[in-house]
Order: structure tokens, then sequence, then C-alpha cells
């Protein structure tokens, strides 16, 4: 990205040499590791109609959607655990040895999902064990986030931390992509009998091997240079604006719309089009997969897009875009519930989510000195995902029950991008500003 062989990044009054061969491989190991948690986590989402015939078994098909989003849902109260916890280890001991511990945890129990039998063999113990698992899942998550995003932005060289900030979403949509092109390829290719029976099984147990191949990489890159020089500093602890808690509370508010709309157009949407648009399971996976490929294609465009503009003006964008155009395509795809406007349609939302997961993770992450950052940043973001992300398709699948309206959706997520536009407009401007 530089022209020069190597970066000498200033941390107040130490500077560390990088080259740019360092920087590569360190940025290339965390974005992998994340491609393959996030392929963990999201695959739940994809099966979560089967899952709730194989747990959650009830005479009213809703009811059994409703409680295995509930489960879904149940990761995230984890999340802001995980972020206090495996956060302070990144803040004390080490960005990479909280990202290790995270894909443990992750690896772990999602192939305790896999293995799991269903509620017909050991009766209520398959729902509890089920919720456990989404519970460590959680944990790791919440960890995952604020380590990843610490550890890649303090790599990124000043003038582009938009742009390798944006390679946390790029990455983890990518494992949302991969987990919903296996889901895919697995509802294509086994018969209804064998999908149900076990092979819907086959994504969760590939933890395996990301569990062997994201330690092994992870293990092979050092610390970064702004947290290596943080520790030779003696004003670490000092906030970038203000006190910490302080800037957990914008970051929480940031992230409202942010994660709202995310779980509802990028997880919820295979569930609404065989539901609501009654498209096949095939087909509704293959469009999310889709909408999941524009998005980790568009994300690091907008993310260089805010180091060349501003965080502000690309958040408020997406936030204006998410207010205006979500009622539209959710009245063009119930009008016409078709494949190819379906498709349309989630392309597009993933366009305009592109604008809010491009520049996020750096704005989040420039708001925090480097001694605090993972924690708080953690926290603030895994609290808001908690409340509105976690639980988003399950609040959109009882508004759609309670008001009998199939624009559900878009009633949650047009007042969410209210909210995190107004929070947005009181923020500092901090793309062009040095990390401290």
């Amino acid at each position: 990205m530089l022209s020069q062989e190597d970066y000498d990044m200033q941390f107040g009054k130490t500077q560390i040499s990088v080259s740019q061969s360092e920087r590569f491989k360190a940025v290339t190991s965390a974005a992998l590791g994340n491609v393959m948690e996030w392929f963990d986590f999201a695959v739940y989402a994809f099966f979560a109609t089967i899952i709730a015939e194989k747990f959650f078994p009830a005479t009213d098909p809703t009811v059994s959607i409703l409680a295995a989003f509930a489960a879904f849902g149940s990761g995230f109260l984890a999340r802001p655990l995980g972020s206090v916890i495996i956060g302070r280890i990144a803040d004390t001991k080490g960005r990479k040895i909280a990202l290790i511990i995270t894909i443990y945890l992750m690896a772990l129990s999602t192939v305790g999902i896999g293995l799991l039998p269903s509620y017909e063999t050991i009766g209520i113990l398959a729902p509890i064990l089920l919720v456990f698992f989404r519970l460590v899942q959680g944990l790791a998550a919440g960890g995952e986030f604020g380590g990843a995003t610490a550890f890649i932005v303090e790599w990124a060289p000043e003038n582009r931390r938009g742009l390798f900030g944006s390679f946390v979403m790029a990455s983890l949509c990518a494992g949302m992509l991969l987990g919903s092109g296996a889901a895919a390829l697995v509802t294509t290719f086994a018969s209804e009998e064998i999908l149900s029976a076990w092979a819907w099984r086959i994504p969760f147990l590939l933890g395996v091997l990301i569990l062997v191949i994201g330690v092994y990489m992870r293990k092979q890159v050092g610390e970064p240079p702004a947290f290596e020089a943080s520790k030779k500093e003696s004003h670490h602890e000092a906030a970038s604006s203000g006190h910490p808690a302080a800037a957990a509370l914008r970051a929480f508010g940031l992230s409202i719309a942010w994660t709202g709309s995310f779980y509802v157009l990028l997880s919820y949407m295979p569930t609404f089009s065989q539901t609501i648009l009654h498209l096949t399971k095939a087909e509704a996976l293959w469009s999310n997969t889709v909408g999941l490929l524009t998005i980790v294609i568009a994300i690091p465009a907008l993310g260089l897009a805010s180091d060349i503009f501003g965080r502000k003006r690309v958040l408020l964008l997406a936030c204006v875009f998410f207010a205006l155009l979500t009622y539209p395509l959710f009245s063009l795809m119930i009008a016409y519930p078709t494949f190819q406007v379906v498709v349309t349609c989630q392309i597009i939302f993933s366009l305009l989510a592109a604008f809010y997961n491009g520049p996020a993770p750096a704005a989040m992450a420039e708001m925090f000195s480097t001694g605090s950052r993972t924690l708080w940043m953690s926290l603030g973001y895994s609290i808001s995902n908690a409340i509105f992300g976690g639980f988003a398709p399950f609040i959109v699948t009882l508004l759609i029950k309670l008001t009998g309206s199939s624009q559900a959706p878009s009633f949650y997520i047009i007042p969410i991008s209210i909210i995190s536009a107004l929070v947005i407009l009181r923020m500092k401007e901090t793309a062009h500003t040095k990390l401290h």
C-alpha cells in the first residue's frame, strides 16, 4: 500500500519499523482467522428452520422458529462477558493470545453443536446443551471482534486505517459467505430426508479443521507495533476521546443500526425468503450467498472511501439509505416474490450495508487509546449487538406474527438507523488523526 519498503509507525516518542511483509502476514492471519470463526458462528442461522424442527419441536412452526432464534440470540447475551474477559486479556497480555483463545472456544463449541443429539433422542437436554454451546460461541465472538479490530487497525498505515479496518468486516462476511455457501451446497445436493437426518451437521463439524488451521496461523505472527509501543509509553491509558466509558457509550450508539441491519439483512433473510416469500431452501440460501459475496467485495471500497472522505460522511450515508430504501425494497420482494427479484434486492441491501461495515471498525477503534481499546470497544459493540443484533431475527419474526405484516423488517431497521444517525452526527471525525 505504501511506496517505501519500511513504514515507521509513530507512537508518542517510540518508533517501530514495520515492513510491508510483516504487516501483510499479520493482517492476513487475523483476517483469515476471523473468516473461520464467523463461518462457525453464522452457520447456525442458515440452518435455523432445521434446528427449529430438531431441537424445538412444536405444533406451530412459527413457535419453533422463534425458539430457535431465541437460542441464536442467547449467544449474543454472552458476548458482553466475553468482551470483558477476553478484551482485558488482549489489553494486558496481548492481542495474539486473546485471538488464539477465541478460536479455540468458537471451534470446539461449533463441533459440539454438530455432534449434539436431537430432542427426539435425549429430550429436554438437547435444547439446553444447544443453548450452552451458543453461549460459548458468544463468549468467543465477544472477544473476537474487538481483538481482531484492534489487531488489524493497529497494524495499519496511518492513512489507511479505514481500508485495513474494513478487512475485519469483509472477513467476517466472508465467513458468513462460506457458511451460507456450504449450507446452500448441502441443501442443493442432499435430499430433504438426508438433510434433516444428518447432512445439516456437516458445516458444524468443519470446526475441527478450522481449529487446526486458525490456531497455527495466529501463532505465526507478533503483536501490533502500536500495542508494543504503548507498553513503553507512560501515558497510554489516557483515552483518545475522554474517559473510555464515554467512548464505549458512543460505540454502543454507533453499533445499533450496524448490528441490527446486519443480522436482519444477512442472517435472517434466508428464513424470511422461505417462510414469507416461499422460496425453496436452496433458492433462499443461494440468494443470501450472492448478497454476502456482494458485501465482501464492496466493504473494502467503502473503508477506503472513509480514509479519503471521512468516517462520518460514509456512515451517515448508510443510515440515510437504510431509512429511505428499506421499506420500498421489502415491498418489491413481497409484491414479486421470485428468486430473481429477491437476489436483486439482497444485492442492493448488501451494497447499502457496505456503507456501514466499511468505515465502522476503524471509526470505533479510533475512539479509544491503545491501552484500553479492546476491552471498551468490545464492550460497547457487544452490548449493542446483544440487544439489537442477536435478537433481531427473533424480534422481526415476532413483529411479523403480532402485526400480520410482512413489512416488519423495515419497521425495525428504519428507527434504529435514525437513532445511530443522531449518534454519528455528534461524533468527532477521526479519519485523519493519529492513534493514541
